[in-house]
Formats: structure tokens, sequence, C-alpha cells
């Protein structure tokens, strides 16, 4: 079994930032690779990024590409999505989740990962 607790959602103007964190324990974090999903009411949870269990490589949906950084520190067991640049599209509840089949590549549906945080609300305003 794996915990997740994400942390560092809230209110932000357009343009601003917020990072996210996610903490995780009951397996050794870096025999997981690391996602970021989100979902806005009536969606269906959206990939936002993902990191290898070794931090070694990323990827980002096109939508956030540039704009926002996934990290992981594996001494701490923390995972953090660094987000810059928000967008009134960004609002939605933000979830960390974890894979534990880190032989594979990253993988990006939400089906792959099997483990899920109860998840953060960023909202974005005008």
């Amino acid at each position: 079994q794996v915990q997740l607790v994400e942390s560092g959602g809230g209110l932000v103007q357009a343009g601003g930032s917020l990072r996210l964190s996610c903490a995780a324990s009951g397996r050794t974090f870096s025999s997981l690779h690391m996602g970021w999903f989100r979902q806005t009411p009536g969606k269906e949870r959206e990939f936002v990024a993902a990191i290898r269990w070794s931090g070694g490589r990323t990827y980002y949906a096109d939508s956030v590409k540039g704009r926002f950084t996934i990290s992981r520190d594996n001494a701490k067991n923390t995972v953090y999505l660094q987000m810059n640049s928000l967008k009134l599209d960004d609002t939605a509840a933000y979830y960390c989740a974890a894979d534990v089949r880190y032989t594979l590549p990253i993988r990006t549906a939400a089906s792959d990962y099997d483990y899920w945080g109860k998840g953060t609300q960023v909202t974005v305003s005008s």
C-alpha cells in the first residue's frame, strides 16, 4: 500500500504560480513512477505530468509544457509540481498518483496508476 497526501493548492490570480507537493509513505519511494493528474467536474481525469522513479526523465501534457515542472526528492519521499504562468483553464482538482511498475517507461493513462491521493484544489482567477 502507498499513501499519498497532496498539499499546496489554493486560489491564485492568472499569471501567478503555485507549487504542489505530494508526500508518499508505505513503500520505497524510489521504486515508484509518480504522476500528477487533474480533473474538473463532469470531465475525465487528465494527465498533467509524470516523473521516472529516478527523476531522470519527465513527461508533460502539451497544455502545461513550458509552464509546469515536475520534480521529486527521493530522500523526502515527495514529488512536486511547480506551476507557473497559471491560466484560468488550469483550475481543477489536482491529484498525485503512483505507478508501481517502475521498470516500465513512464505512462500517462490514469488507469495505469495504482495509488491516488485525495487531491488538492487549484483555482485560478482573472
